[in-house]
């Protein structure tokens, strides 16, 4: 990063703010947000140190900034009438047990594929410098990571209602048959890499193809990636819930029946697949099938 290493020579060891000031005298082309983003890795000195804090900072953020709202809207009792199996409302114990869990995760499994992310993508080409890239940029490719994740998450979800597979791995992540938000990560370690994979991969398989991939843009993915989840997991259908406006989007509505059922709507972010595959589930899903078979029927008849 030239920008930062000029910055850096001229501040060595000094402050954050050192780097940040001398990088604004000579940069003023560049945006307040990438003179900030210069002066981190200027300062930090390390650049796999300074994105795997970055990294693992931006993620704890987004995760429970997204999951603290939907916490709130258990406590409100003018909301329960939009919660999907409003029978079922979280206790504060669950949601500490979750939260407990979620952290250890975070941690233990998540932390050292974030801090092993930077060197692996960076070898195929990760760009952390600045400027950033524009955003029609970040965001062709962003759409192009949601379909991939799509893509894995359904195959590599219907695989883990497999017998076996469900017994030792996936149970854990329906252990709450009504979600809420912070369950979207309460998952079995190895669940956690397998569906990883879909999140992490594309960025890495676009990088290494393209050459052409920004880490901005890639933290950019992860943040929508995670509200998706979240909000997947929230139990909470609303009349303006993005699934009204965009039909294909799987939304709380398509993965809470998920969990209330133990089988069908494997997809994360969209309904394609499980409608191509008739893995649809849910009352509407049972009746067209049934009507199905007796137009079936009533053919060969």
């Amino acid at each position: 990063m030239e920008i930062a290493q000029m910055a850096l020579n001229s501040t060595h060891a000094g402050t954050y703010w050192a780097a940040f000031e001398h990088l604004s005298a000579y940069s003023v082309q560049l945006s307040i947000f990438e003179r900030l983003w210069a002066a981190w890795y200027a300062f930090m000195q390390n650049d796999v140190l300074a994105t795997g804090i970055m990294s693992f900072t931006v993620h704890e953020i987004v995760y429970f900034g997204r999951s603290l709202p939907w916490m709130v809207v258990d406590c409100i009792p003018a909301f329960k009438k939009y919660k999907i199996q409003n029978q079922k409302i979280p206790t504060a114990q669950e949601q500490w047990k979750c939260m407990r869990f979620v952290l250890l995760s975070h941690f233990t499994v998540e932390l050292p594929q974030i801090w092993l992310f930077h060197p692996m993508a960076q070898y195929f080409g990760l760009s952390t410098t600045v400027p950033f890239p524009p955003l029609v940029t970040m965001a062709y490719q962003i759409c192009i990571f949601f379909i991939i994740e799509d893509t894995w998450h359904y195959w590599t979800h219907r695989a883990l209602h497999w017998g076996p597979l469900y017994k030792h791995v996936h149970k854990i992540h329906h252990e709450y048959s009504a979600p809420f938000g912070l369950t979207a990560e309460y998952a079995s370690p190895i669940e956690v890499m397998m569906l990883g994979i879909g999140t992490i991969g594309p960025p890495i398989l676009w990088c290494a193809v393209t050459n052409n991939l920004h880490i901005l843009t890639m933290y950019v993915w992860i943040s929508l990636r995670l509200f998706q989840a979240i909000d997947a997991h929230s139990g909470y259908e609303f009349p303006w819930s993005l699934h009204h406006f965009l039909p294909f989007w799987a939304g709380a509505n398509h993965h809470d029946v998920h969990h209330e059922r133990f089988v069908g709507n494997y997809s994360s972010s969209f309904r394609w697949w499980d409608y191509l595959l008739d893995t649809e589930a849910g009352p509407e899903a049972s009746e067209k099938r049934r009507l199905r078979k007796l137009a079936k029927a009533g053919k060969s008849a």
